[in-house]
């Protein structure tokens, strides 16, 4: 009988999650009633914040983010190339120029002494960043200490693109706490750390921004009466004052969340087992991981191992040979700038060479908390097979 295919990332559901769910299907609201705020208060708690709003999935908190901040035609936003290009599409949503800082070879991350380059001679181009975006690869995050002491020298913010890293921690704080940025984004898409199906969420300490994206996640409404502009004439008044969308998250949704959020840490330990055991066995193989820095604790949300001699045909032979053995190895990610669309805006091949290497040699193997060890044995012994055939 053939083996099943083993995804690089897998939701995992619990009888629990669904008895949430049906709860909310058998009550008298769908959407917009109480979990939603019973999920973002949670969250708030989870990752030490004052603030959370919940969206229809991290691209609309990452565009919300952008607005709040108040970026728009004409400003520039800086990110990473390897990420999703969502990461990036958030600021051309506002009419920002994008632009890219390559990362560090060893952790995959955006490299901050390249970012202080790149702002010294931006300002004297006046052409410095009013948001930097850091992305929190495969779950750890980025050096946030180094990266808001150049934000106080050449003021721009913050905004976290931790889509990845939900129940990590950088310096003993939870990824979210928002210690050194504006806003943090998380994702709950099936194959993240904790899902509500599809949905995303943004958390921060500002009440400002807070209330900003709450407002613009409903059509710029707002329903305060201390709010309005023009005099109630009752309960049922409420006022478009900007121009919104609709990126509200469902009850449903947030049930399924809520119910997960209460396995984070457990899924988190689960997590940083599989990856442990990975690290163990392929000590004699010719890849390093991306390495963790000491005061992260990762989610692990992908196992990502890259090769010490990048070699597009030997990337391209793992990828062949894992996959026709049924195993759904996964690059994360082709560069940005590398995409045609971002191609057409001006951007070349050679822009960002570590980004470009890292994509000729990066690997994410499966990593998933239902993972069996025979299917975590199966992976391994198929990824030292690929390489034996390879030297033959």
């Amino acid at each position: 009988m053939p083996r099943d295919f083993i995804p690089y990332g897998r939701h995992d559901i619990s009888e629990e999650d669904i008895s949430s769910v049906v709860k909310v299907l058998r009550s008298s609201h769908l959407t917009q009633g109480d979990v939603v705020p019973a999920f973002e208060a949670a969250i708030c708690t989870k990752v030490s914040s004052r603030y959370a709003v919940a969206t229809t999935n991290a691209t609309s908190a990452l565009h919300l983010a952008c607005l709040a901040l108040e970026v728009g035609f004409g400003d520039y936003v800086w990110t990473s190339p390897i990420t999703f290009v969502a990461s990036a599409n958030c600021a051309l949503f506002c009419g920002a120029f994008v632009d890219f800082v390559d990362i560090s070879p060893e952790t995959g991350l955006l490299d901050i002494n390249l970012l202080a380059q790149k702002l010294y001679l931006a300002k004297q181009t006046n052409t410095l960043p009013k948001v930097v975006i850091p992305v929190h690869l495969a779950g750890v995050s980025c050096d946030m200490k180094a990266l808001y002491s150049l934000s106080s020298i050449y003021g721009f913010h913050i905004l976290e693109d931790a889509s990845h890293a939900i129940g990590g921690r950088y310096q003993n704080k939870p990824v979210g706490a928002c210690s050194y940025s504006k806003i943090t984004v998380f994702s709950l898409h099936p194959v993240k750390i904790i899902t509500s199906g599809e949905g995303g969420i943004a958390t921060t300490n500002d009440s400002s921004l807070a209330s900003r994206m709450t407002e613009l996640r409903s059509h710029g409404i707002t329903k305060d009466p201390s709010r309005f502009i023009y005099k109630s004439p009752g309960p049922w008044f409420y006022e478009q004052q900007s121009l919104g969308f609709n990126y509200r998250l469902t009850d449903i949704q947030a049930a399924l969340g809520l119910s997960q959020l209460s396995r984070l840490d457990s899924i988190i330990s689960r997590r940083n087992e599989l990856f442990s055991f990975y690290l163990r066995n392929v000590e004699s193989l010719p890849i390093r991981f991306l390495h963790i820095p000491i005061d992260v604790l990762s989610s692990v949300h992908l196992a990502i191992f890259c090769l010490i001699d990048p070699n597009p045909l030997l990337h391209y032979h793992i990828f062949d040979f894992m996959r026709n053995k049924g195993i759904g190895v996964q690059l994360h990610y082709i560069p940005v700038h590398l995409q045609p669309f971002f191609q057409k805006l001006g951007f070349n091949r050679g822009q960002f060479p570590n980004s470009e290497s890292y994509a000729h040699s990066a690997v994410s193997l499966p990593l998933f908390p239902s993972l069996s060890h025979s299917e975590q044995l199966y992976i391994l012994e198929s990824l030292h097979l690929a390489f034996s055939l390879w030297s033959d």
